[in-house]
């Protein structure tokens, strides 16, 4: 199992303290560092995900479930009607964040703001947040990390300009949180996930392009 490096100074921190406490105090005070560097590496794990080799494929950015799939009128960088699928994201899910789809970076966003519940239905516009416009040269779409009531800290590997590849790795956001995704709303799109649904960044197939030629 793979392990994001924001996550070393959180495990080592704990797992030094474990030690400590056993050699210093005793092996009962050692329990609960012990089980925090146990969580921080749960937390901080990055497993492989087999990413759909196509194209014509929206993949999810986050794992979690489907809290709302609602349709807009518009979005500043889609530029035109748009559905947006809203992804909360558990203490117990994988927080890294992976590319819908391929293409390059052309807006990118930091917003700070307040901390509330990510099942909250305003943590789009009152938290902190991250957001990132992908152009592949036929469609544009937008993902926003959220942070949620624990989560203080939205993590970037990725700057304007920058080209990613369907399923690529492009975030973090730690210890709870939500995602959302803005595709364009349009015959040639066909939506596949529904509120309530489970999804795996990366594998999940959340959209899919019928003419991508």
């Amino acid at each position: 199992m793979r392990i994001v490096k924001e996550g070393y100074k959180f495990i080592g921190a704990a797992a030094a303290l474990a030690v400590a406490a056993y050699v210093f105090v005793s092996p009962y005070m050692a329990v609960i560092p012990a089980v925090l560097a146990a969580f921080f590496t749960f937390f901080f794990r990055n497993p492989k995900r087999n990413i759909p080799d196509d194209n014509s494929v929206i993949v999810s950015p986050a794992d979690g479930k489907v809290m709302k799939v609602v349709r807009l009128r518009n979005d500043d960088f889609v530029k035109q009607s748009c559905v947006k699928i809203t992804i909360f994201l558990s203490v117990f899910n994988v927080h890294v964040n992976r590319s819908p789809i391929k293409g390059e970076i052309k807006f990118q966003q930091y917003t700070c703001g307040r901390f509330r519940p990510a099942y909250k239905n305003s943590v789009g516009f009152e938290n902190e947040r991250h957001t990132i416009g992908i152009d592949n040269g036929k469609m544009r779409i937008t993902v926003t990390q959220i942070a949620g009531i624990l989560a203080r800290r939205i993590i970037s590997w990725v700057t304007l300009n920058d080209r990613l590849t369907t399923g690529e790795l492009y975030g973090l956001i730690k210890f709870g949180s939500c995602t959302e995704v803005v595709i364009p709303d349009n015959k040639n799109i066909e939506i596949l996930v529904k509120k309530g649904d489970k999804v795996v960044g990366g594998e999940t197939i959340i959209g899919r392009i019928k003419n991508n030629e």
